[in-house]
């Protein structure tokens, strides 16, 4: 039923393209709505939004002084890169990245700051290129900071979208995200009592291990796993031990993997070097070369 609306609905997609361009507050905030509405659901769904020329200016509605406006605005945004990686693109190259970083970082309303979470991780869902822009457009430090520091809601979106860049991002890309202070925040989100955001917070992990593995492994950090100290440094070893009589499967299973491949045989190890490593949680200067490799499991 609700597709068959939206198929009804599509031939108003060039009016409310030339609605966008009202000054009305309530006409742009329906509008936007609307927007909202037609692009939520397949790609095919969203290459007609796409189509219609309405994405250069639903980014500029992101600077517009209405929260009703803005919000919406920005729901409709965060659907279209649920799309495939060109659809992302498209949006990006309309120059939404600076538009999201002032959403993250000026005194907006925490709703505003959620949706702005959830539409970066839907880009860092995409490929490296894509990773690479939101680190270049400077997202990761302020995800960081609200994965650290805000309310849950806002919290669980910032996690998703550091998760998934550890997903799809590269070595390097990688170690820039663990110098932008994730590890901390992402240990605490552990002892969460919702299960889905205890699951991406223990992805997220597992993807940066698996990266202080590869450095140990090509002699980069003598013999250790620098991240599974860190890991450890931040109690987080602890809270994965805890994990393994988690109520969930994935999560206790997960939790076992984790715990078997990076500290099994190693404990005395990070036992005897945590002192001397004096790892801090901080943000440090490392910076991202260009390249990488692709570092998918």
């Amino acid at each position: 039923m609700a597709d068959d609306l939206q198929i009804q609905a599509r031939p108003t997609l060039p009016a409310l393209e030339c609605l966008l361009n009202l000054n009305d507050e309530e006409v742009l905030t329906d509008a936007c709505w609307a927007l909202s509405y037609l692009s939520h659901g397949t790609n095919e769904k969203i290459q007609a939004v796409i189509d219609a020329g309405v994405c250069k200016r639903l980014v500029e509605l992101l600077n517009h002084p209405s929260p009703s406006v803005l919000i919406r605005a920005l729901r409709a945004i965060g659907n279209i890169v649920t799309g495939d990686d060109v659809q992302k693109q498209h949006v990006i190259e309309h120059g939404s990245l600076p538009c999201l970083l002032s959403l993250l970082t000026n005194n907006h309303k925490k709703s505003i700051k959620k949706e702005a979470c959830w539409t970066i991780s839907n880009i860092t869902a995409g490929n490296k290129e894509q990773i690479q822009a939101v680190i270049e457009a400077g997202l990761i430090a302020p995800l960081v900071n609200l994965l650290r520091t805000a309310e849950f809601d806002v919290k669980k979106e910032a996690a998703w979208a550091i998760s998934n860049a550890t997903s799809g991002g590269t070595i390097e890309q990688i170690k820039y995200l663990v110098s932008q202070g994730c590890v901390k925040p992402l240990c605490d989100l552990l002892i969460h009592p919702d299960p889905r955001i205890v699951a991406v917070s223990l992805e997220g992990l597992e993807n940066i291990l698996k990266v202080g593995e590869v450095e140990k492994n090509v002699g980069s950090t003598s013999e250790v796993n620098l991240y599974a100290q860190m890991i450890y440094d931040a109690d987080g070893l602890e809270k994965i031990e805890n994990l393994q009589t988690h109520d969930n499967d994935e999560i206790y299973e997960k939790a076992v993997k984790i715990r078997e491949t990076y500290w099994l045989e190693e404990d005395d190890v990070y036992l005897a070097d945590g002192a001397q490593l004096g790892f801090n949680f901080g943000v440090n200067s490392l910076q991202v070369p260009p390249g990488g490799f692709n570092f998918n499991s």
